[in-house]
């Protein structure tokens, strides 16, 4: 099971609702549990097969491309892009309590550029632009957890 399926098992189990769910194979025993306060609730689903999960949609939102009746409206907001979360996690802004971080407000990036880690289940997961700009606002404290689609960052693509 590769890193990909995982992900996207998360994000499956996320938008389902669940508390938790339990997968078994071969070589993977793998637990995923959404935190709450709320009284759980069991529920059984069947959950497709790993390698036929559906792709993650594009996670980043451009509120820009809204469309508008009146020109006028356009507010300074609607041209920033807001960069968010692919998985539920820990955030972390650098790769190690004695580096630097990977981007700061005023940071110029471009595409393929790392902003931040995301740790899951024991594992670092690399985030990276899927657009070129400038870091407007960072959302997320360091090491603070995350939820999957919550907003990391705000970028200005101008």
């Amino acid at each position: 099971m590769n890193l990909k399926a995982i992900q996207n098992l998360i994000k499956f189990v996320a938008k389902t609702g669940v508390q938790e769910v339990k997968l078994e194979m071969k070589d993977v025993k793998l637990t995923i549990k959404s935190g709450t306060d709320k009284i759980i609730r069991h529920q059984q689903i069947e959950l497709p097969e790993p390698s036929i999960l559906p792709e993650p949609k594009n996670d980043i939102k451009n509120e820009s491309e809204k469309v508008k009746n009146d020109k006028n409206d356009l507010s300074i907001e609607d041209k920033f892009i807001t960069i968010k979360s692919p998985i539920i996690g820990t955030f972390y802004r650098k790769s190690d309590p004695e580096k630097a971080p990977f981007v700061n407000v005023g940071d110029i990036i471009k595409e393929g550029d790392v902003l931040c880690i995301i740790e899951a289940m024991k594992l670092f997961n690399e985030i990276e632009s899927e657009v070129s700009g400038k870091i407007v606002k960072i959302l997320v404290d360091d090491a603070n957890p995350v939820e999957f689609d919550e907003p990391l960052f705000i970028v200005d693509p101008s």
